[in-house]
């Protein structure tokens, strides 16, 4: 796959997000249908708290010199971070903001850029290119629950 289509794979990324969710209401986003996993408003939270994270990491690795990148622990966020009570809308609306902002960045990045290196706390030398393969990557995994949640939500109903 191409830097290009990478990058607008990475962008509408926020649009998939917005559609997989389209229409559920309060009671759907909170609810847990299948045991043991997040609602749907924590996984849209969960989504919105590491896009900047990632946008961060690489932002560093283009601006910096090999730069620390530090991991971070989901469940531990989720809990801290007020997931139950956050709003979807304004959620959706830092994932799109930061997605935009990325993308516009990467997109005036020179070729050499895509293989500066950071070095993650658990996962090791990560380049921009990696970085943006596994930020691109997340959205689609987790839109795959949220459908899990629907479906497992309409069969209940």
């Amino acid at each position: 796959m191409s830097q290009t289509q990478l990058i607008e794979d990475y962008r509408s990324g926020s649009q998939q997000l917005r559609d997989a969710v389209a229409g559920m209401t309060a009671g759907q986003l909170d609810a847990r249908p299948i045991a043991g996993k997040m609602s749907t408003r924590e996984v849209v939270c969960h989504i919105a708290d590491f896009e900047p994270v990632y946008a961060d990491r690489m932002k560093r690795v283009i601006a910096e010199e090999s730069p620390p990148l530090r991991g971070g622990d989901p469940d531990v966020w989720m809990q801290a971070l007020a997931y139950d009570t956050r709003d979807l809308e304004e959620e959706l609306a830092v994932i799109e903001a930061v997605r935009s902002q990325m993308a516009r960045i990467l997109r005036g990045v020179s070729d050499n850029a895509w293989s500066r290196v950071g070095i993650h706390s658990e996962a090791g030398p990560l380049t921009l290119e990696e970085l943006l393969r596994r930020i691109t990557n997340h959205m689609p995994h987790h839109i795959r629950f949220i459908e899990e949640k629907r479906a497992a939500l309409s069969a209940t109903s």
